[in-house]
């Protein structure tokens, strides 16, 4: 057999046809030196690989966020089902106490500062915000954006049980179904104590307020502001499914435990 690669064209053609092909190339290099200069094939690689990392980033976040959604969705659906008779039953012994409305709605701050109202079963008698401002000074926390007070006067038979363990909170899961809330993430705070927050603290408003986070399974109440607002600004700085799953795990023995509760 001869040498010739290609039968149908000639040696000369052969030739002719690589030299075509080289030239091309070479005008192909000279338009990408012209376009990104000196460096321009290093500076080409450069941002193709970028390119497809942060192609990749994007698609990891967004991937996270949609499992994150769908865990919300599955987990609080099936709470509110199982927990039903529970609801029945604690939504009956409030009215029965005082008669009184079954859950107290008030306006909370979510994600990038929306306003959205946040339910909880009624714990306090019918007119407690009213006499609020008579016990600031019982605060348990002093000197501090948030109230919390151990022994509340306000507080009813029924609402000391709820609140131990943390029964009055699960029509928020409500909150969870229609996406202004997620089972985990900071606590979602007063207007009036968004109003007071350092840039620092503002961190807490740059994903969705939880359910439970982390300084929850740490203590709840016994935990004061300044370490709540270091723990949430941690939980933003790193979320993860994996940190969200551990904290869910370690929500059931806090609850349990009712450590903290007020």
């Amino acid at each position: 057999m001869s040498g010739n690669p290609n039968p149908v064209l000639s040696v000369s053609d052969q030739k002719d046809t690589r030299i075509y092909a080289a030239s091309e190339r070479v005008e192909m290099m000279e338009a990408l030196y012209r376009r990104f200069g000196d460096g321009g094939m290093t500076t080409l690689r450069n941002r193709i690989h970028y390119l497809r990392k942060k192609l990749a980033w994007v698609f990891v976040i967004r991937l996270a966020r949609f499992i994150k959604r769908g865990l919300d969705i599955g987990i609080s659906l099936s709470l509110l089902v199982l927990s039903s008779p529970l609801l029945l039953v604690v939504a009956l012994a409030i009215k029965l106490t005082d008669g009184g409305p079954v859950l107290f709605w008030q306006k909370r701050v979510g994600k990038w500062g929306r306003e959205f109202w946040f339910p909880k079963f009624r714990s306090m008698i019918v007119d407690a915000e009213a006499i609020r401002n008579d016990i600031l000074s019982q605060s348990h926390h002093q000197d501090s954006i948030t109230f919390k007070m151990k022994h509340d006067p306000r507080v009813t038979w029924i609402g000391r049980i709820i609140r131990k363990y943390s029964i009055d909170e699960l029509p928020q899961l409500l909150n969870v179904l229609r996406g202004e809330m997620s089972l985990v993430g900071p606590r979602p705070p007063l207007p009036s104590e968004v109003a007071q927050y350092t840039l620092m603290n503002r961190r807490r408003l740059d994903v969705k307020p939880g359910l439970t986070c982390s300084w929850q399974v740490r203590g709840r109440g016994d935990i004061p502001f300044p370490e709540q607002a270091r723990l949430d600004a941690e939980y933003v700085e790193s979320q993860s499914l994996w940190l969200d799953i551990r904290i869910l795990l370690k929500t059931v023995p806090a609850v349990l435990t009712g450590r903290g509760a007020y």
